[in-house]
């Protein structure tokens, strides 16, 4: 299975291209769609598109993971963020994507256990498990790539540690977890 995670933005949208394939997950591709702040946020939103298309043409996800809009105090940063999510999930469905959403906190949570970890707290286990050599920066690669990663988890276990429901098989909890993703286990 192959996942495009994506971290929206509208100056800096973060991705990550995941295969896993016999419980091994391994990075295909991940970086961040740097636009200029001079551009129109149409021309931002235009240019998002255009290369996560060319994105999906080159590695094929059957999945997209985005993470949701988060409360934001400027009205105006809410909006713009919604904008880019909205051309991220057109083009999903336009590409015959699954798509799927995650809060930051499932994200986190998914990553490290905890809902509220720090962003350096991401970018270390999103590390380790792709057996990185240093994080790729700036976070908002970690962030995608730490999307697609949760993503894969769900698909394997759509009822993750921490939620508090019950998975496919009845149990729950983190010993379920490392039983049934052993590649999310870092040793």
């Amino acid at each position: 299975m192959v996942v495009l995670g994506v971290d929206p933005g509208s100056l800096n949208t973060g991705y990550g291209v995941l295969k896993c394939c016999g419980g091994k997950v391994t990075a295909l591709a991940c970086g961040v769609v740097r636009l200029q702040s001079m551009l129109s946020h149409a021309d931002r939103i235009g240019k998002i598109y255009q290369e996560l298309e060319k994105i999906i043409r080159t590695y094929r996800p059957e999945r997209a993971a985005l993470e949701t809009a988060f409360l934001s105090r400027n009205a105006q940063s809410a909006l713009k963020l919604g904008q880019v999510r909205g051309a991220v999930i057109a083009l999903a469905m336009n590409s015959g994507l699954e798509l799927h959403e995650y809060t930051p906190r499932q994200v986190k949570l998914a990553m490290t256990g905890k809902g509220a970890a720090s962003k350096e707290q991401v970018a270390f286990m999103v590390t380790k498990m792709l057996g990185f050599e240093t994080a790729p920066e700036p976070y908002d690669i970690t962030d995608a790539l730490g999307i697609a990663l949760c993503d894969l988890s769900r698909a394997a276990d759509p009822a993750p540690p921490g939620t508090g429901r019950k998975s496919r098989s009845g149990n729950s909890g983190w010993s379920q977890f490392v039983r049934e993703s052993p590649h999310m286990v870092i040793r």
